[in-house]
């Protein structure tokens, strides 16, 4: 197992992913399939919207940063889901050729009252451009292997 158990995480610890920059051709394919609005399918039409130009959909931008974070490997063999995302959050639109990274940030850790094999990190994430500018933000709730 290259992923950290419960025991390994404590309130405080950050970890940072790798960037990934968003392409106009991958914001339109996601958009068709998932998010057809002017603003994400069309690049004439999105220069007349509030934003002034094509954008990634916000459900791509998380999709994305939740693939980063599984990246990094910390949840690798030892991360058994989710109960849920609370508080996500969208502060600024992500652009054809803008990069973003995120950043974890354990808020809370827990064990199981039920099942001892088990326990809870709750972790802040937040995806941020290249200019460092935090364009969205979710607290989600990790269930994490216990050591033997």
């Amino acid at each position: 197992m290259i992923g950290r158990h419960f025991e390994d995480f404590a309130v405080g610890d950050r970890f940072e992913t790798a960037g990934k920059t968003f392409s106009e051709s991958e914001i339109m394919d996601f958009a068709f399939q998932y998010d057809p609005q002017r603003f994400h399918i069309d690049v004439e039409a999105a220069k007349d919207t509030i934003y002034g130009g094509l954008i990634a959909s916000g459900i791509q931008t998380l999709a994305v940063t939740l693939r980063m974070v599984m990246q990094t490997g910390i949840y690798e063999d030892t991360g058994l889901g989710s109960s849920g995302i609370d508080g996500l959050k969208w502060f600024k639109p992500v652009y054809p050729g803008d990069t973003l990274h995120g950043v974890v940030e354990v808020l809370e850790t827990r064990t199981s009252g039920s099942k001892p094999d088990r326990g809870y990190v709750t972790a802040r994430t937040d995806a941020l451009n290249q200019n460092d500018e935090k364009v969205m933000t979710f607290i989600c709730m990790q269930i994490i292997k216990r050591r033997d």
